[in-house]
């Protein structure tokens, strides 16, 4: 377009800002602000809340707020993506704050925007304010919930190990609940360990989505922590049996102009062997740092096959590359198309602490900041 002469429009841009929120790389996201203040655009309130939801999908989430703070007007779209921005990184707090403001002005909340504060509480562990924010929907704003809201509240009750009140809210549903709802459920179990209630809500979820591999996976390993080897076994057979597959974890680092992608266990990248030598060294020195491979959800095989298989999840590939190419203080920024396993979230913490590194992880729920050993979601995810 830009070869041929024809000058974008608002449509364009928007277009093209949210193509590269989703790539998720800051590069791109600077040069399409750029291109939107060259082209006299970014005073245009679509454009500006395009960008806003681009940085915080880019890992700039301070950049978007100051964007959203520079605007004269704003559509209730432009709070949301603020909101929601907040909310998959982890700020919580900041995320209320914002969507009181927004109540105290002229812009009335929608239903997207109540969508993005319960989720943004469920991130952060703030059940009573998110019970608020579902209840008022209806009752203050006359917003029938979806069945995303829902999930949504599911969801935070689940996180917060609320397992018995969040399945009594889904038989208590108004509505036949879908498959994000049983989703959330279940994904709650995984993280409490709780293998009752997990079975039940696997079960419904098969019937309704018996195709999803993921589900299978996420029922083997709640198996697999409380050492029901037999049951594993089961799924396992199942899967075999009707051919479901798992969706392979997948990593990827943007790189002077290129985006290297990292399968677990994957050698066919040109660095290969640089790679898994540099991360064999760090994992001796984030070992000599207190890290503990965490081996619960791999079994069948010997101690060692176990370690070895942890040490190549594509994370930390994408990570060993990302510190092997860049110069020291440089920010490593990961795209990860799956939720960030729990060794590979604490292995992470201790790579930020001995390499001094700030690496930040975007994964299919929210972001990641490690920095100096810890992470900005406070290992509540």
């Amino acid at each position: 377009m830009q070869q041929r002469n024809v000058k974008p429009d608002s449509f364009t841009l928007v277009s093209v800002i949210t193509a590269v929120a989703e790539l998720s790389v800051l590069r791109k996201a600077k040069w399409i602000h750029g291109l939107a203040i060259r082209t006299l655009l970014d005073k245009n309130v679509f454009v500006m809340t395009a960008l806003i939801d681009m940085y915080a999908k880019c890992g700039a989430v301070h950049t978007a707020r100051k964007l959203f703070d520079s605007m004269d007007e704003r559509h209730v779209t432009t709070w949301n993506a603020m909101i929601d921005g907040y909310g998959t990184h982890g700020f919580g707090r900041e995320a209320v704050e914002l969507f009181d403001e927004m109540c105290k002005g002229n812009i009335n909340p929608n239903d997207v925007t109540f969508l993005c504060i319960i989720s943004a509480c469920s991130h952060s562990g703030l059940v009573k304010e998110g019970r608020h924010y579902f209840t008022i929907m209806k009752e203050e704003y006359g917003l029938e919930p979806s069945m995303d809201h829902y999930g949504a509240a599911v969801d935070l009750l689940g996180r917060a190990g609320q397992l018995d009140e969040a399945w009594d809210f889904i038989q208590k549903m108004p509505v036949e609940p879908g498959v994000n709802v049983f989703g959330a459920m279940l994904g709650a179990c995984k993280i409490h360990k709780n293998v009752d209630l997990g079975e039940k809500a696997a079960d419904r979820l098969f019937e309704l989505e018996p195709d999803d591999g993921g589900y299978h996976v996420l029922l083997a390993n709640i198996y697999a922590i409380a050492s029901m080897w037999e049951k594993v076994a089961k799924v396992r057979t199942l899967m075999e049996k009707t051919g479901i597959q798992k969706t392979p974890g997948c990593s990827s680092v943007d790189l002077k102009n290129e985006v290297h992608t990292f399968y677990s266990g994957s050698t066919n990248h040109p660095q290969s062997d640089k790679i898994y030598a540099y991360l064999e060294n760090l994992i001796n020195r984030i070992k000599a740092a207190g890290y503990i491979p965490d081996t619960s959800s791999i079994h069948d095989v010997e101690d060692d096959i176990q370690e070895k298989l942890l040490n190549t999840h594509s994370e930390k590939l994408a990570i060993s590359f990302g510190l092997l190419n860049t110069r020291p203080g440089t920010t490593i920024h990961i795209r990860k198309n799956l939720r960030v396993c729990g060794d590979c979230h604490n292995a992470t913490k201790y790579i930020s602490l001995v390499t001094k590194r700030e690496i930040i992880v975007r994964d299919m729920h929210r972001f990641h900041h490690f920095k100096s050993g810890t992470c900005s979601c406070g290992d509540y995810w």
